[in-house]
């Protein structure tokens, strides 16, 4: 399966956002983006005039990045969305919320969505009692998502669940992390996501 090899702090650059793709390092004063918050390459200082499909564009990147998808597996998603009753930019996030890998995420079993993949990926989680390594399973409401048991002494894992008690938990997930689990409590809209996109801008992108 393709996936991005190179050096996550340039995209958090080039998005000019912080977008979390290193876990504990992007909370440190080692995180690239606080140190060098401007695109990269030698024109990054320069003041650069964005077109309308440039800014429509970035923010497609943005919101693909940030779920770790590719362009292939984003686009998929897109024309899902588009197919379902309701707006399309909801149903879009709705999608990639209910993502296995990112309700690991939410969870705090990974420091970040690469990370909870992995977690999922080596058969960690279980959905509904079952061992699933699918990351792009997509969770319906009332499953129950848990660690497998032989994984509660994991160290990382263990490090990744201390971290995120500072994380806030999505309404539509009603996480436990003493016991190791989380239950969809409802499927997610769009004012439960609360990461930074502009999903109309997606949707114009793609509708041209």
């Amino acid at each position: 399966m393709a996936r991005n090899t190179g050096p996550v702090c340039r995209i958090c650059r080039r998005e000019n956002q912080k977008l979390f793709l290193k876990s504990e390092r992007c909370l440190t004063e080692k995180c690239a983006f606080e140190r060098r918050a401007y695109p990269p390459g030698q024109h990054g200082h320069g003041r650069i005039k964005f077109s309308e499909y440039a800014l429509q564009l970035r923010e497609k990147q943005k919101m693909k990045r940030l779920y770790g998808l590719m362009e292939k597996q984003f686009r998929a998603y897109f024309e899902r969305a588009e197919r379902m009753k309701g707006v399309t930019g909801s149903n879009l996030l709705s999608l990639l919320e209910r993502r296995l890998d990112n309700v690991a995420y939410r969870m705090g079993l990974g420091g970040s969505r690469t990370q909870s993949r992995i977690v999922v990926r080596h058969g960690h989680v279980q959905v509904n009692g079952k061992r699933l390594n699918i990351p792009a399973y997509s969770v319906k409401k009332g499953d129950v998502i848990s660690l497998g048991e032989k994984s509660h002494k994991i160290t990382a894992i263990l490090a990744s669940l201390e971290t995120a008690k500072n994380r806030e938990s999505p309404q539509w997930l009603d996480v436990d992390r003493a016991a190791f689990k989380a239950t969809v409590k409802d499927l997610p809209t769009r004012e439960d996501v609360t990461i930074p996109v502009e999903e109309r801008m997606v949707i114009e992108l793609y509708s041209k």
